[in-house]
């Protein structure tokens, strides 16, 4: 089966929701990791609905529409999907009781979804490589987290680690412009530093 394109980003709970997503869907998805929502999420959330625009798609359970809610006062023209309760019980007792996206069949994914997506027809234009992010001692730099946490903070996208910091900057609409003045800010901080530190040793009797 051909998986289906959604231009919007979805708004989950965890990671076996995108798993079960990504069966059927060529999708990128943002996770709150339950129900830990905080204002660093809604703040990215609202920038992912300004730049792709988001859809909500959280369990159909108390933390879900809490979460739901959350969403809904911090940006309140993003879209829903819903599934009815019976859509999202588990299919064996092995795989728990608690209700979630990740227990949907693509049938009733594709009934809550179907009504809120677009199609997707988005030219990449996102122009980082794997190369440029070694350039930038983003990985395998003796301060590559450093680098990556001034990165997250400077451009207000969270941290990530090596291996997703490309798909995060690609969810995000990151230029490589915009990596380059942040970087070229880290290295004056950097000297500055050092400066500093200098400064202070030669002044120590």
């Amino acid at each position: 089966m051909k998986k289906i394109d959604i231009q919007e980003v979805i708004v989950v709970e965890g990671k076996d929701d995108t798993a079960n997503l990504r069966r059927f869907y060529n999708v990128d998805t943002y996770e709150t990791r339950g129900s830990a929502i905080d204002e660093d999420d809604l703040e990215r959330i609202e920038r992912l609905h300004n730049l792709r625009g988001v859809i909500v798609f959280t369990d159909p359970d108390y933390n879900g529409e809490r979460i739901r809610k959350i969403i809904m006062n911090a940006v309140p023209t993003v879209r829903h999907a819903f599934l009815n309760r019976d859509e999202a019980k588990p299919g064996s007792k092995t795989k728990g009781r608690s209700l979630g996206v990740e227990h949907a069949s693509f049938e009733d994914l594709q009934k809550a979804l179907s009504k809120v997506t677009q199609h997707f027809n988005d030219e990449d234009n996102f122009d980082i490589t794997q190369a440029d992010l070694i350039r930038w001692g983003f990985i395998t730099a003796s301060d590559s987290r450093k680098r990556r946490e001034y990165l997250g903070n400077q451009l207000r996208i969270g941290y990530s680690n090596g291996k997703q910091l490309l798909k995060r900057l690609r969810l995000f609409g990151v230029t490589k412009a915009e990596v380059e003045e942040c970087m070229e800010r880290f290295t004056n901080v950097r000297s500055i530093e050092s400066l500093s530190r200098i400064h202070e040793e030669q002044s120590k009797p």
